[in-house]
């Protein structure tokens, strides 16, 4: 009978140490559920941010604005045609 208990005992044992490695994959996996969360949120913010940064970036180098800009903080002005300065081509 001292087999048996034995026996017993070491399944007993190892059902314990298999029902306390579900509890820790159940917990870690409840924790990198989180992190998930976290960087999904991040990436909303981020994406939005992106999209921000590509419509400012789209009127900053708007032709007209920059034509103007051009003109009036540099002074510079449209080039002639090279027929008006009598040069041939």
């Amino acid at each position: 009978m001292t087999r048996q208990v034995t026996t017993l005992l070491f399944l007993l044992a190892i059902n314990l140490c298999a029902a306390l490695a579900v509890i820790q994959a159940k917990n870690e996996s409840r924790g990198l559920q989180g992190d998930l969360q976290v960087l999904r949120v991040e990436h909303d913010l981020l994406k939005t941010e992106w999209a921000q940064l590509q419509l400012e970036e789209s009127a900053w180098a708007n032709p007209d604005r920059v034509a103007r800009t051009a003109r009036e903080r540099l002074n510079m002005m449209t080039p002639r045609s090279f027929t008006a300065l009598g040069v041939r081509e």
